[in-house]
């Protein structure tokens, strides 16, 4: 890209997202140019500019190589690029030849979480993992303090009513372990499984996605990544 550009079409032309869903992002303030809010999508910008889209830096570059990883996050590891205060990212864990590509997690996991997390310098595919109208299924092993009781599990497959609103209906059901329940869930609020356990008076003990959409995290050894098949893109993307 060279020259100057409107921000919608350098957005569109970089793989972040339709016109039309660009449009309505900038209208929501998902949109930065250099650290700025932009609020205008006919906002004119060149390619030395920093553009980001839910915090994420878009290369503005065209014939960048597509990347899709998936990793299996251990514990005590930020979901981020970079931190501020020095903290292990999920970035440090990936092989020497993707840490230059524009990689960024699609979607979140917390510090204390474990499991299935997909990196990609794709737009178009993390919008598609992080914008609720798709809602795609993620599943997890969740380990409690204590036993869940029938009741408990009703009012999460009802949904449950957070600070940030009511959650979709969950599936829940035993696992093999003690205290071990897998449960699948649509949304991606921020810990929402352990807000959902501590507001019926349970304690997460241990978190661990294991499925998104029909992509599974199988036998991955944790801190360990692969990229995704063309298939399994085209699943998430589906």
């Amino acid at each position: 890209m060279s020259g100057q550009f409107q921000l919608l079409k350098a957005l569109a032309g970089a793989g972040v997202g339709s016109r039309r869903q660009m449009a309505e992002a900038i209208k929501q303030g998902r949109v930065a140019v250099n650290g700025k809010v932009a609020s205008d999508f006919r906002l004119t910008i060149s390619p030395d500019d920093k553009v980001t889209f839910d915090g994420h830096p878009v290369n503005l570059k065209p014939g960048k190589k597509l990347v899709y990883l998936m990793l299996n996050k251990p514990p005590g590891i930020l979901t981020t690029t970079r931190d501020e205060r020095g903290r292990d990212t999920v970035m440090a864990l990936l092989p020497p030849k993707y840490r230059n590509l524009g990689l960024y997690p699609a979607g979140r996991l917390d510090k204390d979480s474990t499991g299935l997390l997909i990196l990609t310098n794709d737009g178009n595919l993390t919008y598609k993992l992080t914008h609720p109208k798709f809602e795609h299924e993620k599943e997890y092993l969740v380990r409690l303090d204590k036993r869940l009781v029938l009741v408990d599990a009703d009012r999460l497959k009802r949904g449950i009513l957070l600070e940030d609103g009511r959650t979709r209906p969950a599936t829940i059901k035993p696992a093999a372990e003690p205290l071990s329940y897998r449960i699948t869930v649509h949304e991606g609020k921020k810990r929402q499984l352990r807000r959902m356990f501590a507001a019926l008076g349970y304690r997460v003990e241990a978190l661990q996605r294991v499925r998104i959409g029909r992509l599974l995290l199988g036998t991955l050894k944790e801190g360990e990544s692969r990229e995704l098949t063309q298939a399994e893109v085209a699943s998430l993307m589906g």
